[in-house]
């Protein structure tokens, strides 16, 4: 936990410079694939999945370090070869965890929010799942297990087999010669991300390419047929902790509805965007048929809508670093505080995206959100031991999230405004 959160306290402006630097080359060559609310609800739901992993928020049925013991059988040193060895074992099991989640419908649940913008770039990468809270997995690091691969050198591994998978989410690369055949490249990555039927499901690994070569799921990029990103019954909204749950709360309310007791209980494991025909007919749900032709998610902004929105992400950003860098410290004080932090971290990350939606609940959002921010000030009189750093900082945060209801209640106000004299303006015409 420690560990992982010192690592994020670089990865993540790491991520966060290359994602500007990425919109600011494409402004430059006149070839801009970034918006900005786009860009900000990725950076918002990477928040939340790096806060939920370093929270440890999720419980793995059958730990690696339980199964190595019991199916070793040959013990290999720990050199160089080790963790080439466990790196190809996770990319092995990461193509099949992959796969499953574009297949079954329940597990589809797990990967859409990483699909969800009908952007393509660096940002979206970012977009990682909240949602899966058991995890029955390790199951498929099998072949590590074997081999007696020790489970700190998958603990080191892991994580930087996912960050390698940041590169490729951009446009601005083309094809890539020799590497094409080899690893996941950009092009391969846009046709996984595209909602085109020729791309559809298609190039599943996450590092070697050769997974989907073997298993019959390659498809290369196309010339004549560009990729459209999304999916195909889009989210239609900002907000990331909505998105991680939206399509299984379909299920659910599916599930509930529809008179067959055979769909009741096998929808769940259905192909993904399977929907019993009585409840198709009955609750239709809006799904792109022409990919070429549909509006992409873009509520009406403005320039201080935008400002505000970048404001408070950084300050997330801050509250993020903070909690990262002083786990132990934190835990000190009190072993449940890490997770009410976690608490404030989400609704802070609720609160700006409905916002961004323009939801007239925004505002009880925020003020839920800086009323218990305040509450811990009070209670501890100081933020969660920062005050040996800054001794101003509960007044400094006092001031904040005052200033926050404030801005926060003339943009929802501002909007609502809006929305009254468009929905004049539309009755008229």
């Amino acid at each position: 936990m420690e560990t992982y959160g010192k690592i994020l306290l670089i990865a993540m402006p790491a991520f966060l410079l290359l994602v500007l630097f990425e919109k600011w080359y494409g402004w430059r060559r006149k070839k801009d694939t970034i918006r900005n609310m786009d860009m900000i609800s990725s950076l918002t739901s990477g928040v939340t999945n790096v806060t939920k992993e370093v929270l440890g928020l999720s419980i793995i049925i059958i730990g690696y370090s339980w199964l190595m013991p019991k199916v070793v059988i040959y013990q290999v040193r720990t050199t160089w070869l080790t963790y080439i060895i466990a790196f190809i074992a996770i990319d092995f099991a990461g193509y099949w965890v992959h796969r499953w989640s574009h297949h079954i419908n329940l597990l589809w649940n797990l990967h859409i929010v990483h699909h969800s913008s009908e952007d393509f770039n660096l940002a979206c990468a970012l977009r990682q799942s909240i949602s899966m809270f058991v995890n029955p997995f390790t199951i498929l690091l099998l072949p590590a297990a074997l081999l007696g691969v020790p489970d700190k050198v998958i603990a080191t591994v892991g994580p930087l087999q996912l960050f390698a998978q940041f590169w490729y989410h951009t446009q601005h690369i083309r094809k890539m010669g020799f590497l094409e055949h080899v690893l996941v490249t950009p092009s391969h990555h846009r046709v996984h991300h595209a909602i085109n039927k020729e791309y559809l499901d298609k190039n599943l690994s996450q590092i070697f390419i050769i997974w989907d070569k073997l298993f019959g799921t390659f498809q290369k990029e196309l010339k004549e047929t560009p990729p459209v990103y999304g999916i195909t019954r889009p989210v239609q909204t900002w907000n990331p902790i909505k998105i991680n749950f939206q399509h299984v709360w379909l299920l659910m309310k599916d599930a509930w509805r529809t008179r067959s007791w055979k769909d009741k209980f096998g929808l769940w494991f259905k192909r993904t965007g399977y929907r019993p025909a009585d409840v198709i007919e009955k609750y239709p749900v809006y799904k792109i048929e022409d990919v070429y032709n549909f509006r992409k998610y873009e509520p009406r902004s403005s320039r201080a809508l935008n400002a505000w929105s970048w404001v408070q992400m950084l300050v997330t950003l801050l509250f993020v670093s903070y909690l990262f860098g002083n786990i132990a410290s934190i835990n000190q004080l009190d072993k449940y505080f890490i997770y009410w932090y976690g608490a404030f971290i989400f609704l802070s990350i609720y609160a700006l995206t409905e916002l961004m939606d323009r939801n007239p609940y925004a505002i009880v959002w925020e003020v839920m959100r800086c009323v218990f921010g305040l509450a811990f000030l009070y209670r501890q009189d100081d933020w969660f031991g920062a005050g040996t750093y800054l001794p101003l900082v509960t007044y400094i945060l006092m001031g904040y999230f005052i200033i926050s209801i404030i801005i926060t209640a003339g943009l929802a106000r501002r909007h609502k405004k809006e929305d009254i004299e468009s929905s004049i303006v539309s009755r008229q015409s």
